[in-house]
Order: structure tokens, then sequence, then C-alpha cells
């Protein structure tokens, strides 16, 4: 079955078809829950709270947007719902390696690299708790998850413009943040550069 066609069946009721969905994009969003409130259980409950969300919606999704698309939506405004509850910022946040592009493709990073690399990711983590929730989303949608500027303004129900310009006031307002909570000049990602 292809993805419309299990949406379509999970709409008219089919739990299977549902389960499916979900199995498909369980660790994106969970993922996703996680970068946006930086709290594993929190996260777990914000997914499960966008797949409940999901299922109750589906009778009246009419794919103007894909799934994956609708789907990030709603577990972008768990999220933010989440944050906004909590009115405060944690410092736990995790990044992976791999996501931040850091893994070692050849034999190995070196003790300075892994530290380097551990560095940095405290850092990012630390610096994205710091941001404005909307500076924030607009990051973890872009440089985490890798969806396109178009996928963003449809996940965020934003003028393409917007985006942009979201996405370089907060890449601007976490590389200050970076640098002056100590100079990582020498490794901040190309994009934060």
């Amino acid at each position: 079955m292809t993805e419309q066609e299990l949406v379509r069946a999970a709409a008219g009721g089919d739990t299977e078809a549902f389960e499916r969905l979900v199995r498909t994009y369980e660790n994106k969003i969970y993922h996703l829950a996680l970068r946006m409130c930086g709290s594993a259980d929190e996260a777990a409950d914000i997914a499960q709270e966008a797949f409940l969300a999901a299922w109750r919606g589906l009778p009246s999704f009419r794919g103007e947007a894909g799934f994956a698309t609708w789907l990030y939506r709603l577990t972008s405004n768990a999220a933010i719902d989440y944050l906004r509850r909590q009115k405060k910022q944690r410092g736990d946040m995790s990044l992976d390696d791999e996501e931040l592009g850091l893994d070692a493709v050849d034999s190995g990073p070196s003790p300075q690299e892994t530290a380097e690399g551990s560095e940095l990711r405290s850092a990012v983590a630390a610096g994205l708790n710091q941001l404005s929730e909307g500076h924030r989303q607009v990051l973890v949608l872009r440089e985490i998850q890798g969806l396109s500027y178009e996928e963003i303004a449809s996940v965020l129900e934003l003028d393409i413009g917007t985006v942009k310009s979201r996405i370089s006031r907060a890449r601007s307002s976490l590389r200050k943040i970076l640098l002056e909570n100590g100079n990582l000049s020498g490794y901040l990602p190309s994009n934060l550069k």
C-alpha cells in the first residue's frame, strides 16, 4: 500500500493502516519532539499526543499538504504547547553526532575531535534552549529534521519568506550565543559561521 492509500484507509477507521503509518514516522516524530522540548519522557508524551491528534484528525485531513508535513505540524504544535506550559527552559537536550554531521567516516575521531564534538553538542543544545520558541522550532525543523523551506512553511503555516528570515535570525542568534559562551568559532558548523 502507498502512503496515500494508508492515509485513506486509516481515515476510514482502519487501525492496522494507522499502525503502519505510526511505525513509519514514530522515530522522526519522537526526535522532532525531543529536539524541541529536550526531555526524553516529555518527547514520548508529545509524540503520543501528536499521533492521537492525527488519528482524531484523519477523517478531516484533506491532503493539501503531505501526511508527513501535517504530522510534523501536529508534533510541532504539541511541543510548543508543552514548552508554553513549562515556561522554563531546560539544559538537558542532547544532539546526536550524526545529526550534526560530526560522526567520523574514517578510522574514528581523535581525542581532540571527540572533545570538540562533545563540547559543540553541549554548546549547541544549551544555545538552542536559549532561543525563543519560534527560533528553536525553525532551526530544529531545518537543521536537525532536514525539512526544506517549503516544508517548514507548510508545517508552520507561514510564508516562505518568513521562514527564511526566521531561520536567518535564529542562526544569527545561536551563533551569537555560542560565541558569547566560549570561543567556538574554530569549529562551528558551516551553516552557523
